[in-house]
């Protein structure tokens, strides 16, 4: 019977939280506002993650989002995270929108809508 809880994703879990602390530290020099990091979806091989990140200002997303994904910047993420998380590998890191908090928001305003009528 499998692990309910595997390795890869404790790995993620503990990449999540670094990178959380990472970028509230650094949030003013990377340019990237209030981010959230929703999830962190490690590769098998732990060499390559999915940041997911939910961004409190939705007409910046883009712009925060490709800010997160400019080579410099994942440079030094990658090295911040190497020194927080002892890991022998630390992965490439890809940043994406995660959306899901807006839709969640968006449904749950057209069920209140729903019952009030």
């Amino acid at each position: 019977m499998p692990k309910s809880y595997s390795r890869i994703q404790r790995i993620g879990d503990l990449i999540q939280t670094a990178l959380a602390e990472i970028l509230r530290v650094h949030a003013k020099e990377l340019q990237c506002g209030m981010t959230t990091i929703t999830s962190v979806k490690v590769s098998a091989d732990l060499s390559f993650a999915k940041i997911y990140v939910s961004v409190l200002e939705d007409e910046k997303a883009t712009e925060i989002v490709a800010a997160l994904n400019k080579d410099k910047t994942i440079k030094f993420l990658r090295y911040e995270l190497a020194n927080a998380v002892e890991l022998r590998i630390t992965p490439e890191l890809k940043f994406f929108y995660d959306d899901s908090v807006v839709r969640g928001s968006r449904i749950s305003s057209l069920i209140n809508d729903a019952f009030k009528k």
